[in-house]
This record gives structure tokens, C-alpha cells and sequence, in this order.
């Protein structure tokens, strides 16, 4: 995304995340300084985090990160966004199997699952800006 990137990160130690995401965004803020010969940061926030609690909000969550390219405009199909994992959900099985918690094993099935509802989280994404904040 133009704006902001989201990631669906699975932690396996405690506390483990803000160094994580200290590191990457640390990482890409001087490889971009230096591309570009600039000083200064480039994030105008700190990272926000949301606990997934199960396995279907993890479904969802993927579902709604995959659509966000399509829901913003920047392509028609998620299969033509290329910085996104959906071409690998859609073509490998072998995601499915290192994610028994999404509770899908199909590509097949998944790409059903994340085409069903891109029409609506596109209207969702419409809706959104018409109303004021």
C-alpha cells in the first residue's frame, strides 16, 4: 500500500514483537534515506498491533489484508498486487498446511472465500469516505 503496509505476524516469544517491528521499520527507514539521500524519519506513527484470539478472526484477517489493494483502488483482482502473499495462499498448498488455524486447506477454498467479499469490503472502503470524521 501507498501509505501503510499490514502484516499478519505469528509471535513465538514473549515481547518479541515491538523489537521486531522496531528492527524492520529501523531497516527500511536507512535503506530508504540512503536510496534517497534524505535524513528524518518516515513513519508519522508508531505501529499499531491487534491480538488475533482465533483462528477465524486469522481467516478474516487475511481476507481483509489480501482485499485492501483492491478496496483502495490500486488494482481490480488481489492476484495483481505484487507485494502481497495472496498469489501464494491461491497457488501453494503448503501455506495452508504451516497454518492448520486458518481452518482452510484448499487454495481453492480460500480464494472462494476472499472473492466473496470483495465487492462488499470495496463498498465498505467507499462508505468509509463519505462519512466525517
Amino acid at each position: 500500500m501507498p501509505t501503510h503496509y499490514h502484516l499478519a505476524v505469528k509471535i513465538l516469544k514473549h515481547n518479541f514483537l515491538s523489537k521486531y517491528m522496531n528492527n524492520v521499520e529501523n531497516s527500511y527507514t536507512r535503506f530508504f534515506n540512503t536510496k534517497l539521500e534524505r535524513k528524518g524519519p518516515l513513519w508519522q506513527s508508531k505501529f499499531q498491533a491487534v491480538r488475533v484470539k482465533s483462528g477465524e478472526q486469522f481467516l478474516h484477517l487475511t481476507r481483509y489484508i489480501h482485499l485492501n489493494p483492491t478496496s483502495s483502488g490500486l488494482v481490480d483482482i488481489p492476484e495483481n498486487w505484487p507485494f502481497s502473499s495472496y498469489s501464494a495462499y491461491i497457488n501453494d498448498n503448503h501455506v495452508f498446511e504451516n497454518l492448520p488455524e486458518l481452518g482452510i486447506s484448499d487454495p481453492n477454498q480460500y480464494r472462494h472465500f476472499v472473492k466473496d467479499q470483495q465487492d462488499y469490503q470495496r463498498h465498505l472502503q467507499i462508505l468509509k469516505k463519505l462519512f466525517l470524521e
